[in-house]
């Protein structure tokens, strides 16, 4: 891994329940030594990525950041087109859907919406970045992306995030080519434990996977008849969505 690399990998840090991080935090989370991680900061500092509070001296993201995000939407819109149909299709299931881009060998989230009809609700922070092994927007993505990507993450770290996430290679290519199969992934349970998920593939112009579009559910709500309903609610937003965003379907995808 590059300096660059190691510096902005910091950045995923930070989330709507952690948006300011002290020196020691990223310490801890980053696993590296004081003085590199000083290092990475105050680089990232001087480039308008993060700025320190002048009160508490934790780290925020900083200024660089809402330029570069302006500079993107205008440039390549997509949280705009993406918006109304995820809005739609939250008021229709009434539950949470959420759409996210794929970034290297995760998901950013891009945007979500729950129409809080329910007393218990799914928690989800879009600062925080979605594994693709323990997800179904992961799954959804791996079961149509290069043999690269996919074979770096069966052979890369499968961490496990609670007691029922998929570890084990062989599981996880299993499912993977049940998700390619059917074109639409289920994970329950494996990124949070309160949470069920289903979820399908974005595509991009030629046919490439670019993110992914998914409904979660508190584990205990999610019944056979509904799976059916969410399942052809994702398949219509997908269709949508890759439209907007100009893409198209390969031929792998199942009809």
């Amino acid at each position: 891994m590059g300096t660059i690399t190691k510096a902005l990998e910091m950045l995923n840090f930070f989330s709507r329940s952690q948006p300011e991080l002290g020196l020691s935090d990223f310490v801890r989370l980053s696993g590296r030594d004081k003085a590199t991680v000083h290092r990475h900061l105050t680089e990232l500092a001087e480039n308008g990525f993060v700025e320190q509070n002048s009160t508490t001296r934790a780290y925020r993201l900083g200024p660089a950041i809402l330029r570069l995000t302006a500079v993107r939407e205008a440039t390549t819109p997509t949280r705009s087109l993406v918006r109304p149909i995820v809005e739609a299709m939250a008021e229709d299931v009434g539950e949470l859907v959420h759409f996210s881009l794929l970034q290297g060998a995760f998901l950013s989230p891009i945007y979500h919406k729950d129409p809080g009809r329910h007393g218990t609700q799914v928690h989800f922070d879009e600062g925080e970045v979605l594994p693709l092994h323990a997800t179904s927007s992961g799954l959804a993505v791996l079961a149509f992306a290069p043999d690269a990507l996919r074979n770096d993450v069966l052979h890369g770290p499968l961490t496990p995030f609670t007691e029922t996430t998929v570890t084990d290679p062989g599981t996880l290519s299993e499912l993977i080519a049940q998700t390619a199969r059917t074109g639409c992934a289920r994970v329950e349970k494996g990124f949070d434990v309160e949470v069920a998920s289903q979820a399908v593939p974005i595509f991009g112009p030629e046919g490439q996977v670019t993110g992914a579009l998914a409904i979660a559910v508190p584990a205990g709500r999610l019944t056979a008849e509904t799976e059916i309903r969410h399942a052809d609610a994702l398949r219509a937003g997908m269709a949508r969505i890759t439209a907007a965003l100009g893409g198209s379907f390969p031929e792998t995808y199942p009809a």
